[in-house]
């Protein structure tokens, strides 16, 4: 069964991302799929996450596909107007990338090279309004399409916002713009995602929890500073920080948020922040 079938028969799936090297070599970042495709569900590839500029998600999607694993590509608006997402969402689909993640994205005043200008044409919905509009054969100058995408689509949501009936809105606004499942910000308040995934079950949509990685206190702090839906309680920081070893304690912290959190949806994501050996040590001891 590919992704897509999994979460339609109800199946508890797993999906764990990478991040895309900042050149061309990306013979460490295939070792790392290779050791994964066969052990999670799909394979999240990640679009210039924090306005950072690396390989496009795109290329390293189709590396994983030609490997045999299942991608899921992410496209963001964050560094695209709508003649490049058109033409990307066309190159995806003659490459033979079925899933997509498709998200605002991150401004580049957040990254490496802050002086590059941000785009935003277009923003999460609008994408998917326009993927929907190229799957019935036309582009968003309503000239028809030789031949159409097309695309099994998630979106992001954020769980831990104090605004959580805003989130729910776009949520339905989402889901009528054809996505088919979620996936979260990092969770680490169990109590408030459960309250969170009561009111939005009238939605029938799968959502993948997200369990992040925290590499160190310093690391932490960065994501709680700098990085919007990201809130990690000092309890954790704190687990991290007096932690004779870091890494086996993310590992724990991890397992205790699934296991709590497996009864209230239908997956998880993990993001390791490049440690993709700690997503083989979870997977190794998830069931």
């Amino acid at each position: 069964m590919n992704f897509q079938e999994k979460l339609d028969k109800g199946k508890f799936v797993i999906t764990a991302e990478v991040t895309p090297p900042k050149g061309t070599n990306v013979q460490s970042t295939l070792s790392a799929v290779d050791s994964l495709k066969d052990k999670i569900d799909a394979i999240n590839v990640t679009d210039m996450a924090g306005g950072v500029m690396r390989l496009g998600s795109l290329c390293l999607s189709y590396l994983i596909k030609q490997r045999g694993g299942e991608p899921i590509f992410q496209i963001t608006g964050s560094h695209r107007n709508r003649l490049a997402l058109q033409s990307d969402i066309l190159s995806a689909s003659v490459l033979g990338i079925r899933n997509i993640l498709v998200l605002s994205g991150d401004p580049p005043s957040y990254g490496d090279q802050k002086e590059a200008k941000p785009v935003f044409d277009l923003d999460s919905i609008g994408i998917l309004e326009m993927i929907r509009k190229m799957a019935e054969g036309y582009d968003l100058a309503e000239r028809e399409l030789q031949g159409s995408p097309q695309f099994f689509c998630g979106a992001a949501v954020d769980p831990n916002a104090e605004n959580l009936d805003f989130q729910i809105s776009k949520m339905e606004r989402k889901i009528r713009a054809g996505v088919r499942f979620f996936q979260t910000q990092p969770i680490f308040n169990v109590s408030k995602f459960a309250e969170f995934m009561k009111k939005v079950e009238k939605f029938n949509v799968p959502i993948l929890a997200g369990i992040i990685f925290l590499k160190s206190p310093k690391a932490a702090d960065y994501l709680n500073k700098n990085i919007p839906g990201i809130s990690i309680p000092q309890e954790i920081m704190k687990r991290i920080e007096t932690a004779i070893d870091k890494e086996k304690e993310t590992v724990r912290i991890a397992l205790e948020l699934i296991k709590q959190m497996r009864p209230l949806c239908q997956g998880v994501h993990l993001m390791p922040l490049g440690k993709n050996n700690l997503v083989e040590e979870v997977m190794e001891r998830i069931f």
